[in-house]
């Protein structure tokens, strides 16, 4: 009685051990615990991949429309004279419609595409920072201008486009422009381009 007493205490922590053993080495569930851990990181990455893709295809957009325009600027085909604001901002706007859609209103009362064209006595002179206002947005008073010179002259045409971040969790660390006013934060694109005008007659 007593041999067999002490036999069954000895197995008995050898069967907690083994019972442990089992609960510890047991995979159910880890498979959704990992996922669960790395999902968010994960796809923050993903979409941080995504948003930085698109808004540097947009930007190479708006700065092949600088280019063309600039182009049509220095070649006498838009000037002053044959071509007003609205004209110019449509021109624009149908180059870059690939990918950014400018409605009549866009294209009317400028929202998030600047256009900002003008002449200066030197090279020198063209100004080569982005104008921010006190609410650290872009200044759009000083943006809007549409004054191209006449031949030989030097001109400036610079774009300005508000590219709007979709993932939120991602838009405090892609963004470029942090407004303490009520717009969101959004991404800057800004392209410059500066010529002489030719002796267009």
């Amino acid at each position: 009685m007593g041999e067999n007493q002490d036999e069954t205490e000895k197995v008995a922590p050898a069967r907690r051990g083994a019972v442990l053993g089992r609960i510890f080495r047991s995979q159910d569930g880890a498979a959704a615990i990992e996922f669960a851990l790395l999902a968010l990181p994960y796809f923050m990455i993903v979409f941080a991949i995504l948003e930085t893709f698109v808004a540097y295809t947009g930007e190479q957009l708006v700065a092949n429309a600088v280019d063309t325009v600039a182009r049509k600027l220095r070649t006498g085909s838009i000037t002053a004279a044959n071509t007003d604001r609205t004209a110019f901002r449509r021109t624009f706007c149908d180059e870059v419609s690939i990918m950014i859609k400018c409605s009549e209103e866009e294209i009317a009362t400028p929202d998030k595409l600047w256009l900002d064209v003008r002449s200066f006595p030197s090279f020198a002179d063209i100004p080569g920072n982005v104008p921010l206002n006190t609410s650290q947005d872009l200044d759009t008073a000083s943006v809007n201008n549409y004054s191209p010179g006449a031949q030989k002259t030097i001109n400036m045409v610079r774009a300005y486009y508000r590219w709007d971040v979709i993932t939120d969790l991602l838009r405090p660390y892609i963004t470029n422009i942090r407004p303490s006013g009520g717009r969101p934060n959004y991404f800057l694109i800004v392209e410059t381009a500066t010529f002489r005008n030719e002796d267009y007659p």
